[in-house]
C-alpha cells in the first residue's frame, strides 16, 4: 500500500498523501483541512483532562509534509483555529513551528471556527470564504461551484471496512473533493458512496482506495 497516491482532479495532477494531506506539486502547495490549533488545550482549560502534545504533535506532521515534498506553502481548508487563542501551551508550539520554517507561506479559508483568526496573531494570510485558483474553488465546506473542482474539509470523512478501524478518507465525489481532517483530535462523520463517488482511505502510513474512479 503506497503512502501517496498521483491523481488528476479537473485535469490537475495532484498527490493524495497517507497523512491525511493534498500536495499540488504545480503550486509547491500543500492543503490540508480542519487543524483545529489548541483544540485539546482548550478543552484541558475548560477542566476536561486529555493528553498534552496533541498540538506540537499535528505541527511535527505539517513539517515532516513540508520536508519531504519541499512545498513552499500549506493552505488550511478551514477551523485552523478551535476554542481560545491565548493559551501558552499550544503557542509556544505554533511559534517554533513558525521559527523552523520562515520562509513558509502559511494561508486559510475561513471556517466555522475560525472566528478569532483575526485576532490571533498568527502571522498568516486570511483568504476570505472562497479562492478561485487554476481548475480549483478553495472552501471550508463542501458545495458545487461552477468555476471549478472545490477543495474543502469540514465534515472530518472516515470510512470502516470489515477488516479494520474507522478510518480517515479523502471523499472524491464529480466536481468535488473534501479532505480528512488533519488534526489527530477530530470526531468523523462516516461517508456514503454515492454515484461516481470514490474514498481514499488514509491511516498515516498508507493509503488504500475504495470504489471506481
Amino acid at each position: 500500500m503506497p503512502e501517496s497516491l498521483d491523481i488528476v482532479l479537473a485535469g490537475e495532477p495532484v498527490r493524495l498523501l497517507a497523512d491525511r494531506a493534498l500536495h499540488w506539486p504545480a503550486r509547491r502547495r500543500l492543503f490540508i483541512a480542519d487543524l483545529h490549533l489548541g483544540k485539546a488545550d482548550s478543552f484541558r482549560a475548560a477542566g476536561i483532562a486529555l493528553p498534552r502534545g496533541g498540538t506540537a504533535l499535528d505541527l511535527g506532521r505539517i513539517s515532516a509534509l513540508v520536508d519531504a515534498t519541499d512545498a513552499d506553502s500549506v493552505w488550511v481548508l478551514g477551523d485552523m483555529l478551535h476554542g481560545r487563542t491565548d493559551l501558552s501551551s499550544w503557542r509556544v508550539a505554533w511559534d517554533a513551528f513558525l521559527a523552523r520554517h520562515r520562509h513558509l507561506a502559511i494561508a486559510v479559508v475561513d471556517g466555522n471556527h475560525d472566528r478569532a483568526l483575526q485576532q490571533a496573531g498568527l502571522d498568516i494570510e486570511r483568504l476570505g470564504d472562497a479562492v478561485h485558483d487554476g481548475p480549483f474553488v478553495l472552501r471550508h465546506a463542501p458545495t458545487r461551484d461552477p468555476r471549478g473542482h472545490v477543495l474543502c474539509g469540514h465534515l472530518h470523512p472516515v470510512l470502516k471496512l470489515p477488516w479494520q478501524a474507522r478510518t480517515p478518507a479523502f471523499w472524491l465525489q464529480p466536481g468535488c473533493t473534501i479532505l480528512p481532517a488533519f488534526s489527530a483530535f477530530t470526531g468523523g462523520h462516516p461517508l456514503r458512496l454515492g454515484q461516481g463517488d470514490s474514498a481514499v482511505l488514509c491511516n498515516g502510513n498508507a493509503l488504500v482506495q475504495v470504489g471506481a474512479r
